[in-house]
């Protein structure tokens, strides 16, 4: 008997093993770079950018996704925008470095008054709060539990109301009593590795995924058990609670602008994006065509353009949105036909 139990458990450990191996190495191959804050009880990661001193935007609070963590915004706005703001990159709680703390911090009403404890730590008074996918739903809770922090909203992509269907399974699992500590421990890492390569590809399609996307923004960071668990949480709680918030995005009063692809296959924009055009009066929706759910990375341009309007400064986005199109067109046939030859006088003799 003990022999048979043996043979069972010792595959169980080797997996558990394995898994906390990868974790810290997950974490050597992308350290923490922020700075921890108690935001009371608990802790919040964030990288903060304090104002410059020609700044010409308002603060800016970026908020993540789902099964991210700040780099990935980070890596998409902090270069085009140094000098230009103060600004924000947020773990979301329990995501990348930041702790989980209580309760309330599994849906996203918690997690905006989590973000905005960590604003009053840093100073912040007001700011605009930038949220990409899941982060929309953050961003939009923040719009209307806290008007007095809000000087705008930057919806990209966002999930913010109900949809038909549900999860994926795993993240029913991963939430599972005993079965779930057992899954998050043993079979999230392997499982996760298998799958990162397609999942982000997918996050980008039907645009092509930054070379160095991986490399630099560490989605491995979410396959940890205690991050998994967080981020399974957050899906599994999310469609109940916009079913139940939606319907208060009608008290958002702040200038806000609503970014999205017409190929977003992850988080449709018929449903979202143009739900969140109807139910905020004076917001202005953007749709960028031939992207999907990236536009953070595919028209960030238009992204910084909605950033300078809120602020005040006259803006045509669809303009903007026009030309991000133009540009990812050509970008597009060169990288299937290849550079073309320049015709400029010189170019056939070499000179």
């Amino acid at each position: 008997m003990f022999a048979e139990v043996s043979a069972l458990l010792a595959p169980l450990a080797a997996a558990i093993g394995y898994s906390s191996y990868k974790a810290r190495q997950f974490e050597q191959a992308c350290p923490n770079i922020g700075e921890l804050t108690d935001v009371g009880g608990y802790r919040m990661n964030a990288v903060h950018v304090p104002r410059p001193e020609h700044a010409d935007l308002p603060a800016l609070v970026f908020i993540h996704g789902a099964s991210g963590n700040l780099l990935d915004q980070m890596v998409a706005f902090r270069a085009a925008l140094e000098g230009r703001a103060e600004m924000l990159f947020v773990d979301r709680p329990g995501h990348g470095y930041s702790e989980r703390g209580g309760a309330d911090n599994a849906i996203p009403s918690g997690q905006a008054d989590a973000i905005a404890q960590l604003m009053e730590k840093r100073g912040i008074e007001k700011a605009i709060i930038v949220g990409h996918s899941f982060g929309g739903a953050i961003a939009a809770a923040f719009g209307v539990r806290h008007p007095d922090k809000t000087a705008g909203l930057l919806f990209l992509a966002p999930a913010t109301h109900p949809w038909p269907g549900g999860i994926d399974w795993y993240y029913h699992v991963a939430t599972a009593p005993v079965v779930g500590w057992l899954f998050n421990h043993a079979i999230v890492v392997p499982l996760g590795l298998s799958r990162l390569e397609r999942g982000t590809l997918n996050v980008f399609r039907p645009n092509s995924r930054p070379a160095d996307y991986i490399e630099k923004t560490g989605p491995s960071l979410v396959l940890r058990p205690r991050t998994f668990h967080s981020n399974a949480t957050d899906f599994k709680r999310l469609l109940a609670y916009v079913k139940e918030q939606s319907p208060l995005y009608s008290r958002i009063a702040a200038p806000t602008v609503i970014i999205t692809g017409d190929k977003d296959e992850i988080v449709w924009e018929h449903l979202h994006s143009r739900g969140l055009a109807r139910d905020i009066a004076g917001s202005e929706l953007v749709t960028v065509r031939g992207v999907g759910h990236k536009p953070d990375y595919l028209a960030t341009d238009v992204a910084i353009a909605a950033m300078e309007k809120i602020a005040g400064e006259p803006r045509d986005l669809q303009a903007a949105a026009r030309k991000a199109e133009e540009r990812l067109a050509a970008a597009s046939r060169e990288q299937t036909l290849g550079p073309v030859p320049s015709l400029m006088p010189g170019a056939l003799s070499g000179a």
